[in-house]
């Protein structure tokens, strides 16, 4: 199959995980994946840097989608509203024909602890981009960090809800459920059904 072909970075995401999944990550090479694509390693080295990030090229994507739709959120929209946004921003990678490589990725990340500090500072990044763009809308700094923290776990606990084999919602209702969900866990912090001895 030709290198052109408009699916080349699927094919080869799709290869990479299934041999991530079969092999481990550290015994998977370049060769192997781009051999199993059906394509060449070059035509890998246009697509992905490494093969690290087969796993985390799109999150640096998703910092800048998260940072742009909170920055671009109309002046009277909350700081809830904006993460909300925020989150509805990322859709488009949660359609239903990922689902498979979204539970494949998270396998492959748990089994490895490299990858597993990988994720942990792409998560911050995410936080960190949030945070700034909240700040130039005028938020104090602590509200800011506080509120992108939130944005980085509601989006975790959709992803985790999401990827269950037997979930039939779209990601975009269970992202909004979640954020519901922690801000009103958050604002019954301290109180005594938070305090079971």
């Amino acid at each position: 199959m030709g290198r052109w072909e408009p699916n080349a970075r699927e094919r080869l995401e799709r290869a990479a995980l299934a041999l991530f999944v079969e092999h481990g990550y550290d015994a998977t090479t370049v060769a192997e994946i781009a051999d199993r694509a059906g394509l060449t390693k070059s035509t890998f080295f246009r697509h992905f840097a490494d093969k690290r990030e087969v796993l985390f090229g799109g999150r640096d994507g998703m910092a800048e989608r998260f940072a742009e739709a909170i920055r671009t959120a109309a002046p009277e929209v909350t700081t809830v509203g904006c993460l909300a946004a925020a989150l509805e921003s990322v859709a488009h990678a949660f359609t239903a024909d990922r689902h498979d490589l979204a539970r494949q990725r998270r396998a492959v990340i748990a089994a490895n602890s490299e990858l597993q500090e990988r994720e942990l500072l792409k998560q911050a990044r995410l936080g960190s981009a949030m945070a700034d763009a909240l700040r130039a809308r005028g938020a104090d700094d602590a509200t800011a960090r506080l509120a992108a923290e939130m944005g980085v776990l509601a989006l975790a606990t959709a992803f985790a809800q999401w990827i269950e084999p037997t979930n039939q919602q779209p990601y975009t209702e269970i992202a909004h459920a979640a954020l519901r969900d922690l801000q009103t866990r958050a604002t019954t912090l301290g109180t005594d059904a938070d305090i079971r001895a």
